[in-house]
């Protein structure tokens, strides 16, 4: 499938649109920002995620109670594709997220990767999530985990919070 330069052009401000919702939810996820995650779905969505399959607002009570059991997460969204039809579009995006966790004590980390799967819709100016399906297609869990308390590369560091206390809250003005 390829997709023409004029037909990109015309298509492009929709086309970031749903690359910036794609972002939102990476971002609310991470930081456990509820709202963030909440503005990546439309409230009627239906997610099916790993062992989950319901609404945004249930995806949100069923993830949340999880992802404060960890130390740290992150994801990142790559490779995306798309094709717009109208106020429908076809969205497969790539994701990697990592897991820092404890297991009896013991700090592991734990990295899944995969694809998001993703028909998104387009109600009045705004793009978002209709529904999704998680795609896991590769995993790696480690029995350990790096020695925080030592730094990156030796040197004391402070890391990322979750909401309200990461400080790009107070830092940046992202709505």
């Amino acid at each position: 499938m390829t997709t023409s330069v004029t037909q990109i052009a015309a298509e492009l401000a929709d086309r970031e649109a749903i690359r910036e919702c794609l972002y939102r939810y990476a971002r609310g996820v991470d930081r456990l920002d509820a709202d963030m995650l909440r503005s990546a779905y439309w409230p009627d969505a239906i997610d099916t995620h790993l062992d989950f399959k319901g609404t945004a607002e249930e995806f949100i009570a069923w993830a949340f109670p999880l992802m404060k059991g960890m130390d740290q997460t992150l994801h990142i969204v790559a490779n995306i594709l798309m094709t717009l039809r109208g106020t429908r579009a076809d969205v497969e995006s790539y994701f990697y997220g990592y897991h820092r966790i404890s297991v009896d004590g013991q700090k592991m980390d734990v990295i899944g990767s995969g694809r998001y799967l993703d028909r998104f819709e387009k109600r009045g100016d705004e793009w978002r999530i209709a529904e999704r399906l998680v795609m896991t297609d590769w995993f790696r869990q480690y029995s350990d985990s790096a020695n925080w308390d030592a730094g990156l590369l030796g040197k004391r560091i402070d890391i990322g919070k979750r909401y309200p206390d990461d400080p790009s809250y107070t830092v940046l003005d992202l709505g």
